[in-house]
C-alpha cells in the first residue's frame, strides 16, 4: 500500500480537489508508477462539467501522463523498476478482435474507461476508506498511481517525460485524426476546426501528410499563432471565412476533409464542417459533446448525392502500443513538435487554475509537473 496525493472530482459539475489517496500494491500484471508529468486534456474538463459522466464518484482525474516504474507486480515479466513509461488512456489487451485487427484503440478493455474499475469490477484506490475510481484506469492527476500493464507503454529514457506525456492522448488523437481517420493525402486542402490540445496536432498530422493547404480555425489568437508554427498554412477565427478560402483554392469544390476538434461538440459545428467539405470528402468528428444532448443533423440529400463521409475518431484511430513509440521517434527526429505545444506548467494544487487558463484561451496545452 502507498499513500499519495491526487486531484479528485466528488460529483459533477464540480471542481478538482487535491486529497490524500491510498493505493493498493500492484497485483500481477500491474505497475506502481511515480508520475513525472500529466497533460491537462479537455476531456478532464468534460468530467468537471458533467459532459462526461463517470461510473463512480469520487473519481481520480487525469488520463495523459508519463512517469517511472517504482514497483512491478508479482509474476509480471517484461517490466523493471526504473522503466520509463507513457500511459495510454486506451488500454490494449492484444487479444480481442480489435487488437488483433490493428484497431487497438477499440480494445474491449475500453469498456471500463469511465467506470473507474478494473475488468473484474475491483478498485485499486481508496479515499477515507471508500473506493475511488481511476479515470481511464490510470488517474494521472496523482503523484503515484497503479495501472494495468495494458495501459502502459515503455519508452526511451532519453526522452523528457514532461513532453512525452502528451502522446498518451492529445498528440495521437489529433495526429491520427488527420493521418488515419481523414486519410489526408499530398496536395489536399484540410480544415481543422478548433486548434487546442487536439486540433493543434491534427494540424501537424495534415502538414506531415503533405496537404498543400492546412487551414486552422479558432477564435483564440494564441492557438492559431501556434498552429502556424507547427504546419498551418492559413488561419481564420471563424468557419465562414475558412470555408470561403477553401472554396477559393479548390475551384469551388471545398475542403477534402474537415476535422472537428472543438472543445465541446455542437450540432452547429457539424453543419459548418459538412457544408465546407467537397463531394466525396470526409468530415472527421473527434470532439466530444454532452451524451444527453449531442444529436447531430446533416442534410440527407447532400449526404447521399454528394457521397460525403462522416467518420468518428477515437484516439485518431491509433494503436497506442505501436504508435506512441513511433510518435516519440518522430519527436526525436524533429518531425513532430512537442515542446512548442506546452504553453504553461502547473503544480498539482493549481489544477483548477490551469483549467481556468484553458477556458480563458491562455493554453494550447497545460502540463502538471510533479
Amino acid at each position: 500500500m502507498v499513500m499519495t496525493r491526487g486531484a479528485i472530482m466528488r460529483s459533477a459539475p464540480g471542481e478538482w480537489e487535491v486529497v490524500d489517496i491510498e493505493f493498493d500494491d500492484p497485483r500481477q500484471g500491474e505497475l506502481q508508477i511515480k508520475l513525472t508529468a500529466s497533460g491537462l486534456c479537455h476531456s478532464d474538463d468534460h468530467v468537471a462539467t458533467g459532459d462526461l459522466p463517470m461510473g463512480i464518484y469520487p473519481i481520480i482525474g487525469g488520463h495523459e501522463g508519463a512517469g517511472i516504474v517504482e514497483v512491478v507486480g508479482p509474476n509480471t515479466p517484461g517490466w523493471e523498476v526504473g522503466d520509463h513509461v507513457v500511459m495510454s488512456f486506451l488500454p490494449g489487451c492484444g487479444r480481442c478482435r480489435w487488437c488483433a485487427s490493428g484497431q487497438q484503440n477499440l480494445c474491449d478493455l475500453g469498456a471500463n474507461l469511465l467506470t473507474g474499475c478494473r475488468e473484474d469490477g475491483s478498485f485499486r484506490a481508496r479515499i477515507d476508506g471508500e473506493d475511488a475510481g481511476q479515470m481511464c484506469g490510470i488517474s494521472t492527476f496523482c503523484e503515484r498511481t497503479v495501472v494495468d500493464v495494458s495501459s502502459a507503454v515503455k519508452v526511451n529514457p532519453d526522452i523528457p517525460l514532461d513532453k512525452a506525456c502528451l502522446v498518451g492522448c492529445g498528440v495521437g488523437t489529433g495526429w491520427g485524426s488527420a493521418v488515419n481517420s481523414a486519410e489526408v493525402r499530398a496536395g489536399q486542402t484540410v480544415i481543422v476546426m478548433g486548434v487546442g490540445g487536439i486540433g493543434i496536432n491534427a494540424v501537424q498530422g495534415a502538414a506531415h501528410a503533405g496537404a498543400t493547404n492546412v487551414i486552422a480555425v479558432d477564435p483564440v489568437g494564441l492557438k492559431t499563432e501556434v498552429a502556424e508554427t507547427v504546419g498551418a498554412t492559413h488561419s481564420f477565427d471563424n468557419m465562414a471565412d475558412a470555408t470561403e478560402f477553401a472554396m477559393s483554392v479548390t475551384n469551388g469544390q471545398g475542403a477534402d476533409s474537415v476535422i472537428v476538434t472543438t472543445g465541446v461538440l455542437e450540432s452547429s459545428h457539424m453543419a459548418e464542417a459538412f457544408a465546407a467539405t467537397r463531394k466525396a470528402g470526409t468530415v472527421v468528428v473527434t470532439a466530444l459533446g454532452n451524451p444527453e444532448n449531442s444529436m447531430l443533423e446533416v442534410p440527407a440529400f447532400e449526404l447521399t448525392l454528394f457521397q460525403k463521409r462522416i467518420q468518428g475518431s477515437l484516439f485518431g484511430a491509433s494503436s497506442p502500443s505501436r504508435d506512441i513509440p513511433y510518435m516519440l521517434e518522430m519527436y526525436q527526429a524533429g518531425q513532430l513538435h512537442l515542446d512548442e505545444l506546452v504553453t504553461n506548467t502547473y503544480s498539482l494544487d493549481d489544477v483548477n487554475t490551469a483549467y481556468e487558463d484553458m477556458h480563458a484561451g491562455k493554453n494550447v496545452r497545460g502540463v502538471v509537473v510533479y
